[in-house]
């Protein structure tokens, strides 16, 4: 009881503690709520007033915009009915101006519709004043229009003529005079530094006997031996009235040169009997063989070339029994490698290669009479064939002109070829062909009309043709040279070259009495 007393009162005290707090704290709440309306209501006077002071600042500053806004547009749309004032103005000017043209045009197009039919007026009756004149001239002249217009074209045409073969002339004199003078001293130097040996060979072998007995025992019993001699050798011996002389004739010179040294050592023997003959031309082979080695490398030396195919060597040295024309062919060789070298040497190609080309330029008629086709063809075939270079064989192939020289070098074998065989005592030809092209050389030339007469002169190096002159004029005697050379550069076959020579020339005879 004594505890629950305590216990009561302070629940009681406690109670009574809440209910005090309560009504203390709820006085402390109203009087801030009370105060906090008072400012509540004093921000909201002051934000009213404000708000007032903001929304009349607000209409004026848009009072003024609006009449800046009216200020602009009434002075752009001054300005814009200014200009379209203006522009109107322009228009109506220019609708002034048109209208103006217009009738400008109208009249000016009445004015030429006027002179249109005048001109065509005029053109009808310049017509048929033409065509009267025409009939007037025709009567006159006796020739019809179609005549007076060939008769007009021909004389322009020989007016022309006239001064193209005079042009022609003047170029070709000057360009010949530059040439010939550079080209003579690059020939004459190139002749002079090379000593060749001009001697021309025979195309066929004569063998001496100590007397004519020795024609018999060559003969042998029922010709037995002359026919061993001819099966061996490939050659034909020619045994006729001639003293103390045996010919050789074939085809192939490697051959008859072994039946010379085989005919020459069974001479020399004495024994001349089948076994003999075979024998001796075997070891005459033998010897020509070296022969031909030994002159295969003695012309490279000579030349100073280097490096050469030993076969291509060998083929060089056949070339010893090779004639051409009367002229040795490997001499001509060497004398044509030698004459490229130079003249490149003057004008600055290549030395070596001309020199080169040169020496086996005619490398295919080694062999000629074996294999078929020109010698120009294998000599470019067995160059190929030996591994020499493109432009080596460019240079073979091209040295008659059957092909495009694509160097130099090439031409310079063309023309040491040319000189070498050109030259006077280098070559010969045989008496019939000589008269069959005297006699081409003067038909050529008298086919041409106005032609008088031809003469082929210098051994049909030169062919001189007198004109009439009263059909060809000095101008005409140009073209007429131009014409000839063609026509005998397509159709002839010569050695060198040949000269064309037109004279025209007018003589006057009077007598005083």
């Amino acid at each position: 009881m004594d505890v629950i007393i305590p216990i009561l009162v302070g629940v009681g005290g406690l109670v009574i503690g809440l209910i005090v707090g309560y009504f203390y704290r709820r006085n402390i709440a109203e009087s801030k709520i009370g105060r906090a309306e008072d400012s509540v209501k004093k921000l909201i006077d002051e934000a009213q007033k404000r708000a007032e002071v903001i929304k009349k600042e607000t209409v004026l500053e848009a009072q003024e915009e609006v009449h800046k806004l009216r200020s602009e547009f009434d002075k752009e749309s001054r300005e814009r009915r200014n200009e379209i004032t203006k522009i109107e103005k322009r228009l109506v000017q220019r609708e002034e101006l048109l209208d103006k043209k217009l009738d400008s045009i109208e009249q000016k197009e009445e004015q030429v519709n006027r002179k249109t039919k005048e001109i065509a007026k005029a053109k009808e009756d310049l017509a048929n004043v033409h065509a009267q004149q025409l009939e007037q001239l025709e009567h006159i002249s006796g020739m019809t229009i179609d005549e007076a217009k060939g008769l007009l074209l021909e004389k322009v045409e020989h007016e022309a003529r006239h001064d193209m073969a005079v042009m022609l002339r003047d170029i070709e004199q000057k360009a010949k005079d530059e040439a010939d003078k550079k080209a003579r001293n690059i020939l004459s130097l190139a002749i002079q530094k090379c000593a060749a040996d001009h001697v021309a060979e025979s195309t066929v072998s004569v063998v001496n006997l100590p007397n004519d007995e020795m024609k018999g025992r060559i003969i042998g019993r029922e010709g037995r031996n002359i026919r061993t001699l001819e099966t061996a050798t490939g050659i034909d011996l020619i045994i006729d009235d001639t003293p103390e002389a045996v010919i050789l004739s074939g085809f192939d010179p490697v051959r008859r040169e072994v039946a010379r040294i085989a005919l020459e050592k069974l001479i020399v023997d004495g024994r001349i009997h089948p076994a003999r003959i075979e024998e001796m031309v075997h070891k005459a082979q033998k010897e020509v063989d070296t022969q031909i080695r030994e002159a295969g490398e003695q012309a490279v030396f000579d030349v100073g070339i280097h490096s050469l195919h030993p076969e291509l060597v060998r083929l060089l040295g056949r070339l010893k029994y090779r004639t051409s024309y009367g002229q040795n062919v490997l001499k001509h060789s060497i004398e044509v490698a030698h004459l490229a070298s130079l003249m490149a040497a003057e004008i600055g190609a290549n030395a070596k290669f001309a020199k080169r080309a040169g020496l086996l330029h005619d490398i295919g008629k080694a062999v000629d009479h074996e294999v078929e086709g020109p010698h120009i063809q294998i000599g470019a075939d067995l160059a190929k064939k030996y591994k020499e270079n493109a432009d080596i064989i460019n240079a073979i192939a091209a040295h008659h002109g059957d092909v495009e020289p694509k160097t130099v070098e090439a031409v310079l074998v063309q023309a040491a070829d040319a000189v070498s065989a050109a030259r006077p005592g280098a070559r010969r030809e045989s008496l019939e062909n000589y008269i069959k092209r005297l006699e081409n050389l003067e038909e050529i030339a008298n086919s041409f009309a106005g032609v008088d007469k031809s003469y082929a002169i210098q051994a049909g190096r030169e062919v001189r043709i007198i004109v009439k002159p009263d059909e060809i004029d000095d101008a005409g005697t140009t073209l007429l040279a131009r014409d000839i050379v063609k026509k005998i550069e397509a159709e002839l076959d010569y050695p060198g070259q040949i000269k064309v020579n037109v004279i025209r020339e007018t003589r006057t005879t009077d007598y005083a009495k």
